[in-house]
């Protein structure tokens, strides 16, 4: 499973990534301070999105990228890792 992580912290993208692979996930994370993340998506099983620490215009570009490809976004307020653990029991189970 491929999942895409939208904002968040720099400084806790390694975090970020070992709690997906604890969960059997392979994280993508994008700062959102990138050009275009839609070109670096690719093919994901899910989205999830923080938007407190992205920009309007990233995050209009991220969902603009999934519509009509059925890829479900989850959108949460805070950026913590307690806050992606959470997601990620929710959606793999």
């Amino acid at each position: 499973m491929c999942a895409a992580l939208v904002g968040g912290m720099d400084r806790l993208k390694r975090e970020y990534v070992t709690e997906a692979k604890k969960n059997g996930v392979k994280l993508k994370h994008f700062t959102g301070k990138e050009r275009k993340i839609s070109q670096s998506l690719g093919n994901v099983d899910f989205v999830v999105l923080f938007t407190n620490k992205v920009s309007h215009k990233a995050r209009k570009d991220v969902l603009d990228a999934v519509r009509g490809k059925d890829v479900p976004v989850y959108m949460h307020h805070s950026c913590g890792i307690s806050t992606l653990r959470k997601q990620l029991g929710e959606v793999v189970g």
